[in-house]
């Protein structure tokens, strides 16, 4: 069954729940496959915040030797402000991997993004890091120095993923 079939009849039937709900009547059963759920690991982003709050350290020592921070007063307690709530927003803001039966989600830099199968040319694992390869655009690298991921899980999974769609899978 294709893909936008699926998606029909899910929206479909959660329409339909919703109704039902309503009406007090006993809700369809859910059209997720139990047999492939998606399982999700989540990793811990410590590089990017570590590199803000040195960064505002660096920038504040600069400022109050220097004396610049009196001609932009309140700018430059806004400014350091900001840059601590940037990198709490970066801590609080865990990267994920999701794979599901036919797709691979992820948090990027700019939003979520999903590789179905038929976009990924190969996954390779190696100690401490996974990689999903792409024929067009750059590789997602999940590293466990990095973010914190628990890569050996992952690895069984995607293992799993790869051999039931057909996807080459290196172990190094």
């Amino acid at each position: 069954m294709s893909r936008s079939w699926e998606r029909k009849i899910q929206k479909n039937q959660s329409q339909l729940n919703k109704q039902r709900k309503k009406q007090g009547i006993a809700p369809l059963s859910v059209s997720k496959s139990t047999s492939h759920p998606v399982e999700t690991f989540k990793g811990r982003s410590l590089l990017m915040p570590s590199f803000l709050l040195l960064f505002t350290l660096f920038y504040v020592i600069i400022n109050l030797t220097g004396g610049a921070y009196k001609q932009a007063g309140y700018m430059f307690w806004i400014t350091i402000g900001c840059y601590i709530l940037l990198a709490v927003l970066f801590i609080m803001r865990r990267p994920y991997l999701s794979i599901g039966k036919d797709f691979v989600r992820s948090r990027r830099f700019g939003g979520d993004r999903t590789l179905y199968v038929s976009s990924i040319k190969g996954i390779t694992v190696s100690k401490g890091n996974v990689l999903i390869e792409q024929p067009k655009g750059g590789s997602w690298m999940f590293s466990r120095f990095i973010n914190r991921y628990p890569t050996d899980m992952m690895a069984e999974r995607l293992r799993a993923f790869a051999s039931s769609n057909q996807i080459p899978f290196t172990e190094k």
